[in-house]
């Protein structure tokens, strides 16, 4: 049996991180080998695509719509053997999923794309306009990102989602403004947390 694997082609870049200090951070690369094994049938995916009998949706690249989610300045990948400036980390996708009567669940992986971008991006292709959950890293950690926390916390209030779940890489300060600005959505998962929606 082949299980179907989704990626974005550009998910097998070489990458890297450059410091502001010039120090460079080698990111993990996916093992090409294990992608060769017969339990999986690779798809890569740029466009959207419904899968499990349209059902669900996988994002494809993700137009960056906002004027503050600007991206990962300082990511750099591997493009025909030179190292090239790589901010807007154009393999970062999405899962959305309908759910009946209470509208989008939105999963994300990193949310390099930017969260806000992801969500509207969720809505324009589903015309589906309430977001019921919104689940993942929404990659606001650090000195890098935070300063777009209040944006962000301003565009989700006109969102409005039923829950908001933020995991890894959010960042402690946006969780707490996430939890100060929406307590009653608000959802602090740990591993093992199981979610029925």
């Amino acid at each position: 049996m082949n299980l179907n694997l989704y990626f974005h082609p550009d998910a097998l870049l070489e990458r890297k991180l450059l410091l502001p200090n010039k120090s460079e951070i080698m990111l993990p690369v996916i093992d090409k080998h294990l992608l060769s094994l017969e339990v999986f049938k690779i798809v890569t995916v740029t466009e959207p695509v419904l899968i499990y009998n349209d059902r669900l949706l996988i994002s494809g690249e993700i137009p960056r719509t906002t004027n503050f989610e600007k991206g990962f300045p300082i990511h750099y990948s591997r493009q025909g053997g030179d190292w090239t400036a790589d901010p807007l980390i154009k393999d970062d996708i999405s899962i959305v999923l309908h759910v009946s009567g209470k509208g989008l669940l939105i999963i994300t992986g990193c949310a390099h794309a930017g969260l806000i971008n992801i969500i509207r991006y969720a809505v324009e292709l589903t015309g589906i306009s309430e977001v019921y959950a919104v689940i993942g890293g929404f990659h606001l950690s650090g000195p890098m990102f935070e300063h777009v926390i209040p944006e962000t916390i301003a565009e989700l209030k006109k969102i409005n989602p039923t829950y908001i779940i933020p995991c890894h890489c959010t960042g402690v300060t946006a969780v707490h403004s996430i939890l100060a600005a929406f307590p009653d959505s608000f959802i602090a998962p740990s591993v093992g947390t199981t979610f029925v929606f």
